[in-house]
C-alpha cells in the first residue's frame, strides 16, 4: 500500500468521524450538553425595547454581573402573575446589581403589545425582544414563563419553568448571596 493511499484512508476515517460527530451534536445536543444548573449560560441575541433604535443585546453585556434572564410572552397568564414579583425582586435589589433581563419570546411585529404590557405594569427592568424562537432553543426552554438565574461567573444557578414568586425571602437570599460573590 502506497503512503498516498494510506493518507487518503486516514483522511477518509477522519471526515467520517467528524460527520458522525457534527450528526451526533445536532441529533443529541440537548442531552450531551443541557441547559441546566452548573452549566454556563449560553449566547442570545435579542432587541431592545426601550425608545429609539433598537439595539442588540446578548449575553457577553451582562458579563460579570448576576442576571435573573426570563422568557415571557403578552398572551402567557402565568407570565402575567409572575411580572409583579419579578418587577419586587429588582426594587429590592437592583440597586446592588441585579440585572433583570425579561425577553419576550412573541412574534415579530407584536413590539405594541409589548411596549403596552410593560406600561400597564409599570416595569422597570430591561425588556428585550427575541421573536424567532433561537433562545428557546437554545436554553432548552419548555415553555413560558422560564426564568434562569446567572451568577457573575457566567454559570447558571438556578432554573425555574413556570412562575414562581421571585421575591420570596429564599429567592431574595439566594441573589443576595450572588450578589456578595466575587467577579471572575
Amino acid at each position: 500500500m502506497t503512503a498516498r493511499r494510506q493518507w487518503a484512508i486516514v483522511a477518509s476515517v477522519g471526515a467520517a468521524l467528524a460527520l458522525g460527530l457534527y450528526a451526533a451534536v445536532r441529533t443529541f445536543g440537548a442531552d450531551l450538553f443541557p441547559v441546566a444548573p452548573g452549566s454556563h449560560a449560553p449566547e442570545f441575541q435579542a432587541a431592545t425595547m426601550a425608545s429609539g433604535t433598537p439595539k442588540t443585546k446578548n449575553i457577553t453585556d451582562y458579563r460579570g454581573q448576576v442576571v435573573l434572564l426570563n422568557m415571557w410572552a403578552t398572551w402567557c397568564g402565568p407570565c402575567k402573575q409572575e411580572m409583579p414579583s419579578i418587577q419586587a425582586l429588582y426594587d429590592s435589589l437592583g440597586a446592588k446589581g441585579l440585572h433583570v433581563v425579561a425577553v419576550s419570546v412573541d412574534d415579530p411585529g407584536f413590539e405594541d403589545a409589548i411596549r403596552t404590557f410593560v406600561a400597564e405594569r409599570k416595569l422597570t427592568f430591561e425588556i428585550l425582544h427575541e421573536g424567532s424562537g433561537k433562545i428557546e432553543r437554545d436554553y432548552q426552554t419548555s415553555g413560558i414563563p422560564e426564568t434562569f438565574l446567572i451568577g457573575k461567573d457566567g454559570v447558571i444557578r438556578k432554573r425555574v419553568i413556570g412562575a414562581a414568586m421571585w421575591n420570596s425571602e429564599a429567592n431574595l437570599k439566594l441573589v443576595r448571596g450572588l450578589l456578595d460573590e466575587e467577579a471572575p
